[in-house]
């Protein structure tokens, strides 16, 4: 379960311009798809950071399952946002020093609670290839297009079999042919494994497929 109460944010002293959430409730059953939809720039991202600890709430409760995010200090989100959160991010955060397999594993390499075992690089290759990405493993990001990459990114969210999935925008630099079939993926993803799946998107196209569709400025009092 996801519970967002009255969560406030801001970027900026105040002053013209400046983004604010100035009030956000939100429900999210486990197990459920969610579609996050409204214009650019209303905050979408802003409160996918939010509910992964990326950014902290300036006000509110921030409540997933028994842990509230709000009350945890910056190393203790880090931790808690790497072993629960898968995060596909929108413009991939990928390492460039490093091969899309390394990219993919990189959650591994930085919990020591999280073992690298040879099943876990057996999942990462099976992910691979269900993304289409299988015969790119061992370029480097700069060595792949931009659609390469974000299947990349994605298969780094569901790498550690998270709890909760965090989309932003995940379908957003991939061909039409590509978009239902990497959205299926994230959807049994998240059924496998029973997790939450929240997706940012300006799809419409998309949006049948989930349980729920929430209309971000519906949502906030800014």
């Amino acid at each position: 379960m996801i519970q967002l109460s009255s969560v406030e944010f801001q970027y900026g002293e105040g002053h013209a311009g400046d983004f604010k959430i100035a009030s956000a409730d939100l429900e999210i059953p486990s197990t459920q798809s969610t579609a996050l939809i409204g214009p650019s720039g209303c905050g979408k991202t802003t409160l996918l950071h939010l509910i992964a600890g990326i950014l902290p709430a300036r006000n509110g409760q921030i409540l997933i399952d028994d842990t509230r995010i709000d009350q945890l200090n910056d190393r203790q989100r880090r931790l808690f946002r790497i072993s629960k959160i898968g995060f596909v991010f929108q413009d991939f955060a990928l390492l460039d020093y490093l091969n899309l397999f390394d990219n993919i594993l990189h959650p591994y390499r930085i919990n020591a609670s999280l073992s690298l075992t040879r099943e876990v690089k057996d999942r990462a290759r099976s992910l691979a290839e269900q993304m289409g990405i299988g015969e790119k493993l061992y370029r480097h990001p700069a060595q792949t297009s931009q659609g390469e990459q974000q299947r990349a990114a994605i298969c780094r969210a569901l790498i550690t079999q998270p709890s909760i999935i965090l989309a932003d925008e995940p379908t957003g630099n991939l061909d039409p042919s590509n978009k239902s079939a990497i959205l299926d993926i994230l959807l049994d993803q998240a059924k496998q494994n029973q997790a939450s799946l929240i997706v940012a998107t300006h799809d419409h196209d998309l949006l049948p497929s989930f349980d729920q569709v929430v209309d971000f400025p519906k949502l906030i009092t800014s």
